[in-house]
C-alpha cells in the first residue's frame, strides 16, 4: 500500500464526488509497470507515469514520448497519482482540475536499469538522483530509455529521451501512426 502522503497533492487537487478518477493505490503489482495517459486537458499532451513504492510518479510530455533517440522531449514532473490510475480512460469534468478526456496511449512492465557497482540502484532514488534509466515493455513503446534531470540554477528541467537500440524507430511518428488506447481500441475523440 502506498504512504498516503504521497498521495497528499493528487487528493488536494480533485473533489472526487464529481471526478471519475481513482482514489487509491490499491493494483499493486508484482513487476513494475508504466503508463502513458494520451490527455486532451486545456493543451493535449502525454502523461508518463512509473509504478514506484505503491505509486504513480509522474510527469506530462507536452509533445509526447518518441521512438527516435535523436528527439529529446521536455518531461514536467507532476504529482505522484495513485496506482489505480494506470488503467483509467474517460472524461474529466469542466470546472475540475485536469478537465479533459483522457486515453490509455500505452501500458506495460518496465525494468530498472540504474547500476553503480554491479548494483541495482532503487528507482526512488534514482529519480531523486535525477537520472533513471528503464527498459519499457509495452504495447507500443519498447526498449531502453532514459529521463535525465539537467540544466542549471533555474533553468532545471527533465527530458524523455529514447536509448539507441534494435527497439529505436526514426522514420515514423509513432503517435501519429497509433493514435489509439491500448485498451479500448478508441481515440480520444471517441470517449464519450
Amino acid at each position: 500500500m502506498a504512504d498516503q502522503n504521497h498521495l497528499e497533492k493528487y487528493r488536494e487537487k480533485r473533489d472526487f464526488e464529481k471526478t471519475p478518477e481513482p482514489f487509491t493505490s490499491e493494483k499493486v503489482s508484482d513487476k513494475p509497470r508504466f503508463v502513458v495517459q494520451k490527455h486532451d486537458a486545456s493543451k493535449l499532451h502525454y502523461d508518463f507515469r512509473l509504478e514506484v513504492n505503491g505509486v504513480l510518479k509522474s510527469w506530462a510530455i507536452p509533445k509526447g514520448p518518441s521512438t527516435d533517440p535523436s528527439q529529446k522531449r521536455l518531461a514536467v514532473p507532476t504529482e505522484d497519482h495513485p496506482v489505480d490510475y494506470i488503467d483509467f480512460e474517460g472524461i474529466i469534468p469542466e470546472g475540475n482540475y485536469g478537465a479533459g478526456t483522457v486515453i490509455v496511449w500505452d501500458t506495460g512492465t518496465y525494468r530498472n536499469l540504474n547500476k553503480k557497482n554491479d548494483h541495482e540502484i532503487d528507482i526512488e532514488e534514482s529519480i531523486n538522483n535525477g537520472h533513471v534509466d528503464i527498459w519499457l515493455e509495452g504495447h507500443k513503446l519498447k526498449g531502453g530509455y532514459a529521463l535525465i534531470h539537467t540544466g542549471k540554477g533555474n533553468r532545471k528541467f527533465w527530458l524523455l529521451l529514447k536509448k539507441k537500440d534494435e527497439n529505436a524507430v526514426t522514420d515514423k511518428d509513432i503517435l501519429i501512426d497509433r493514435p489509439e488506447s491500448v485498451l479500448s481500441g478508441r481515440t480520444i475523440d471517441n470517449i464519450i
